[in-house]
């Protein structure tokens, strides 16, 4: 009875609240993009239920339009569902969407929006992208990471040989893979906390991902307790923030600038930044923390999802397969080992790689953003604090481009669209995208 009793205050509350809200909104004449109807309090909702988040809204969308609006609780969400509509958000208004939304997850594991992919756009978000890509992902230090690559493939092929006639998870295979590379390559040897590092990381993507309602009612504070979500939030980021203290600290003790494979290492880039000073934001512990969670964040999970989807695709179409095989043992023949030359020359593999971005991003909706102020797009007006996604799963579905949308297409990929696609998921993240950049060029 208690419980109903709070539950019915809590609603009676919130929509008091709402309303005022929805009152104020209604006095300014907006014209909003097309979207389902919405109900008092939850808006949309409702429409959100049956499925996953990304096919949901490609279904909506084929109703209301590549430009879609939804009211999630308190917030205003804006779905682009088409490449012209990507390009309008990604490039032609660029800085208008460039900020990210202020989730209470993210915010916590960046360390306050430290890091880069949550960070504000600004003079600091400026400095550290500049960082990332003359300091982080220079030239040398990228070229230094290919022993480390190397090594890992070889551990890997190791592995899967002295293991014939056994049944073996390809997909935990590949996972500790990408996971020990990115590790090496971030703090520059292999440490003793690595497991148990990767495991938080994993949950820290996981609970970043996750439904909390508190984030579509962000002005009900008390929710962010009631929930518990922010106490599962804080403990596994101070867990996480303990090991890579002591990793720091070790760096710091140990003054070891270059890494196993003879570069620096990424912690040791960052701390060398950090001693030489000079900078208009001084580099802080808190500051490469928040760096290294993004490096894992786009490093790991993004790239053996992809490698995993890959083969599945190959072995689901074995002509695909077999033509692939061909190409990498025409190239290889004779060889022992090889490098990344010689990967540049596999363009039916490369081929088969695009597609199955297509089929299957490792981030349907890529990250969320944040309008910085209103703003005109195709006609209509996206408000200030406005949330912004883009649905890239949908736009590599589309049948206005594709005949067969479920399959593998390695004979049409020169089309416009392909070259948009590939802009929003490759070129923009240099850009905005911070993880996807570092994990682009770390694995």
């Amino acid at each position: 009875m208690q419980f109903f009793n709070f539950f019915s205050l809590f609603l009676f509350v919130s929509f008091l609240f709402l309303f005022k809200k929805w009152k104020n909104s209604n006095s300014q004449t907006k014209r909003l993009p097309p979207g389902p109807w919405k109900l008092p309090i939850l808006g949309s909702m409702l429409h959100m239920l049956g499925g996953l988040p990304h096919h949901v809204l490609r279904d909506l969308a084929k109703k209301y339009g590549p430009i879609m609006h939804l009211q999630l609780g308190e917030v205003s969400l804006v779905v682009i569902s088409s490449p012209e509509m990507a390009k309008e958000v990604l490039k032609t208004h660029d800085l208008a969407f460039a900020n990210r939304p202020l989730l209470v997850a993210a915010k916590i594991f960046s360390y306050n929006c430290m890091d880069i992919a949550f960070s504000p756009y600004g003079n600091y978000w400026r400095q550290m992208r500049k960082i990332c890509l003359l300091e982080l992902l220079s030239a040398k230090n990228v070229k230094s990471f290919n022993s480390i690559r190397q090594d890992e493939v070889h551990r890997m092929i190791k592995f899967f040989r002295s293991s014939p006639g056994k049944p073996v998870n390809v997909t935990k295979r590949i996972s500790l893979f990408t996971n020990s590379m990115t590790c090496r390559s971030a703090f520059g040897q292999e440490y003793k906390e690595q497991d148990e590092f990767v495991q938080l990381v994993k949950k820290v993507s996981n609970l970043i991902e996750g439904f909390d309602v508190a984030d579509i009612f962000p002005s009900l504070k008390f929710l962010h307790v009631l929930t518990g979500m922010k106490a599962k939030v804080m403990n596994t980021h101070n867990e996480l923030d303990a090991i890579l203290e002591n990793i720091i600290n070790e760096h710091k003790k140990t003054s070891k600038g270059d890494g196993e494979s003879g570069g620096e290492g990424i912690i040791g880039v960052l701390l060398r930044l950090m001693k030489e000073g000079g900078l208009q934001f001084p580099i802080t512990n808190d500051n490469i923390k928040a760096i290294i969670s993004d490096i894992f964040g786009g490093g790991t999970k993004t790239s053996s999802t992809t490698i995993n989807w890959a083969m599945v695709e190959m072995m689901k179409n074995p002509s695909v397969f077999s033509k692939a095989q061909v190409e990498v043992r025409e190239i290889l023949r004779g060889k022992e080992t090889f490098d990344e030359i010689d990967v540049e020359e596999f363009k039916y593999l490369k081929m088969v790689i695009k597609e199955t971005f297509r089929l299957h991003p490792p981030v349907p909706l890529l990250l969320p953003r944040e309008c910085r102020e209103e703003t005109d797009l195709n006609g209509y007006t996206i408000p200030f604090k406005t949330k912004v996604v883009v649905n890239v799963w949908a736009m590599g579905r589309d049948p206005k481009y594709w005949d067969d949308v479920e399959a593998l297409n390695l004979r049409d990929l020169n089309t416009t669209l392909w070259i948009i696609l590939v802009i929003i998921m490759n070129i923009f993240p240099l850009v905005v995208e911070g993880e996807f950049a570092l994990e682009y060029h770390l694995v």
